[in-house]
């Protein structure tokens, strides 16, 4: 899958989330469904992916035998980074809460199914050559 396609593909996933959001916020207009910089953490995970996918598809287009150590240092430096953010907002937010812990947890494991979806299409379309 060419970076343009996925770039498509990853815009309209993540508008599609945005809308889910927006519905859920509407749908439970009594609960503090989201923490206060739920879309400071929105993008930065939104990003954190993209970015990720991008050194993985410059890793396999330069050399196409380490592509699956592109891919596991995308995930790990991913994963890294989303633990620093964590850090960070536990630091300045002073007792984070399961507010906290359940929005960042689901966009977490819903950005990196897409991204790991995403990749194993690659893989995919690799081996059939």
């Amino acid at each position: 899958m060419s970076l343009a396609k996925f770039t498509s593909i990853y815009f309209i996933f993540v508008g599609l989330l945005i809308g889910v959001i927006a519905v859920l916020s509407l749908v439970f207009p009594a609960r503090q469904l989201y923490v206060n910089n739920f879309w400071v953490m929105f993008g930065f995970l939104a990003g954190i992916t993209y970015i990720a996918y991008m050194l993985v598809d410059i890793g396999v287009k330069r050399d196409p035998e380490v592509g699956v150590m592109a891919i596991m240092g995308s995930i790990a430096v991913k994963m890294i980074f989303c633990m620093a953010f964590v850090l960070i907002y536990s630091i300045k937010a002073k007792g984070i809460g399961s507010v906290f812990l359940l929005n960042f947890f689901s966009l977490y494991l819903l950005f990196t199914v897409f991204e790991v979806y995403c990749l194993l299409r690659n893989l995919r379309h690799q081996n059939l050559k």
